[in-house]
């Protein structure tokens, strides 16, 4: 599914590079890459049709970011459902899947075009997202020719998804890079937070809620601004 270079590859461009170079960019999906937010505001207000219950624009922007477990559990709660979590989940992916089929993907400004560039700069890259595989498939398999992920991380693959550090972790160990010398790139207060904890540089770009910065956050309008180079400028500034 991530396609990308073999792993013999990306060792030998890590051995080619200084200690404080960028050695990884790391992007979430939903609201970053591109923009699914949408599609899963529709599927919990959907849902909260189905089962006659109320939901706010306030509770859907309450969970951008957060693992689906959680968000799961929210839902349920918040709508008084006898659905456990993960049956929550289910119905919820079963929405947006069958979106993403019949709309496509909306590819946020930028983000395609810096893939492609860390590819051609030999700069190993992940897919960090708390979207579980079969979601994460249906977006990927929609992506044009050319651009592709090292390595991808799901929010069914990690015991902890964000805010927690583990799925940042867990792709930095899978490319065999160190996170001090990573960027993340994150469109969520939840997702910053996670990319932070687990020592990566954070690249903000807000979408659909307002991101706080801290010193390891800095925060850019799109994507379309932002290159490896300025991305190498910005590690080596740490």
């Amino acid at each position: 599914m991530s396609g990308g270079r073999p792993a013999t590859c990306r060792r030998a461009d890590l051995e080619r590079m200084h200690v404080s170079e960028l050695q990884a960019v790391l992007f979430d999906m939903d609201g970053t890459l591109c923009d699914t937010e949408p599609a899963w505001l529709a599927a919990e207000n959907a849902m909260a049709r189905r089962y006659d219950a109320q939901w706010t624009p306030q509770d859907g922007l309450h969970l951008v970011g957060h693992s689906l477990l959680s968000a799961g559990a929210y839902i349920r709660d918040r709508m008084g459902l006898s659905l456990t979590p993960a049956q929550v989940v289910d119905e919820l992916l079963d929405d947006v899947v069958a979106t993403v089929a019949r709309l496509g993907v909306e590819w946020r400004a930028g983000a395609l075009e810096l893939l492609r560039e860390c590819n051609e700069a030999g700069v190993p890259t992940a897919l960090v997202t708390m979207s579980y595989d079969r979601f994460a498939r249906s977006v990927l398999d929609r992506m044009p020719p050319g651009p592709a992920f090292d390595v991808v991380v799901t929010g069914d693959r990690v015991e902890r998804g964000k805010p927690a550090p583990d799925p940042y972790l867990k792709a930095a160990a899978e490319l065999g890079v160190e996170t001090t010398w990573s960027v993340a790139i994150e469109d969520s207060p939840s997702g910053a937070e996670s990319a932070e904890a687990a020592g990566c540089l954070v690249v903000t770009v807000p979408n659909h809620v307002p991101i706080p910065l801290t010193a390891n956050r800095r925060q850019r309008a799109s994507l379309a601004d932002v290159g490896v180079e300025h991305l190498r400028e910005l590690v080596a500034q740490r």
